[in-house]
């Protein structure tokens, strides 16, 4: 796919891994479509974009409501007129043991609410955008891409029972999505980052970070701007499909 002139909607655009694909993309000229939930975010990633020389929208979006959904990308194409890739990047994190114990007694489990948050913006949120983005993509005639992100954390992670089945869940959508929408020459495709530098990580403690780093060959955090490279290659070359592209160091859970 040549990214000129085209129009890619990101969630999660307004920081972390979102802004640096949003910027990326923006690099090789497409315009900007930023979904979130914070203004200031939207608004701080809307001008990264556009002192690139592309045209970038923001819309405030909560991925777990449906008509929430629905009428952003409604927006997205009625401003743009296209739709062309779509990037599923919002996610959230709860983490919790699924049981714990002391002394022979249960002091700890992971509630129904926090399983409850992640499947709805991590999988749900997924399948919602996915959804719409794809039935918007068909009605143009024109094709397109969607790109789930995934996570390492996909092959199970303890304490994140909720997150691992939600990013199991976007990945084995993808490949679903690439069988399905191939009739209409819609790709659909995934990523599975390892640990990268966010907010989170970077705040840890040095020991924490040193004890996760520790089985990563690479020897180091991931850059977001290297999940954004993953991104741009699979949108630039068409034969990426229902696969997914691990980018983790070499890090095996």
């Amino acid at each position: 796919m040549d990214l000129k002139g085209k129009l890619v909607a990101i969630t999660g655009g307004g920081k972390g891994i979102g802004r640096a694909i949003a910027a990326a993309f923006a690099e090789r000229g497409a315009d900007i479509a930023l979904l979130d939930l914070d203004e200031a975010d939207l608004i701080h990633s809307k001008a990264l974009c556009e002192s690139k020389g592309v045209i970038a929208r923001t819309y405030l979006c909560n991925v777990a409501r449906e008509e929430q959904v629905i009428a952003a990308l409604d927006a997205v194409v009625g401003d743009a007129g296209r739709l062309d890739v779509l990037v599923n990047n919002a996610g959230i994190t709860r983490d919790a043991l699924l049981l714990k114990m002391k002394d022979g007694e249960v002091v700890g489990k992971m509630s129904l609410q926090q399983w409850q948050a992640v499947i709805d913006v991590n999988l749900t949120g997924v399948f919602l955008c996915g959804r719409e983005a794809a039935e918007r993509m068909a009605r143009l005639g024109h094709g397109g891409l969607i790109i789930n992100i995934s996570s390492i954390s996909r092959h199970g992670n303890a304490g994140q029972s909720n997150y691992s089945a939600a990013k199991a869940g976007v990945a084995a959508m993808a490949v679903v999505w690439a069988r399905e929408l191939a009739r209409y020459s819609i790709r659909a495709a995934a990523i599975a980052p390892g640990f990268v530098r966010t907010d989170i990580l970077s705040a840890m403690k040095p020991e924490v970070l040193k004890k996760i780093l520790a089985p990563v060959p690479a020897g180091r955090l991931g850059e977001a701007e290297e999940i954004a490279h993953a991104a741009l290659f699979i949108a630039e070359n068409d034969y990426f499909n229902g696969r997914v592209l691990e980018v983790d160091g070499g890090l095996r859970l």
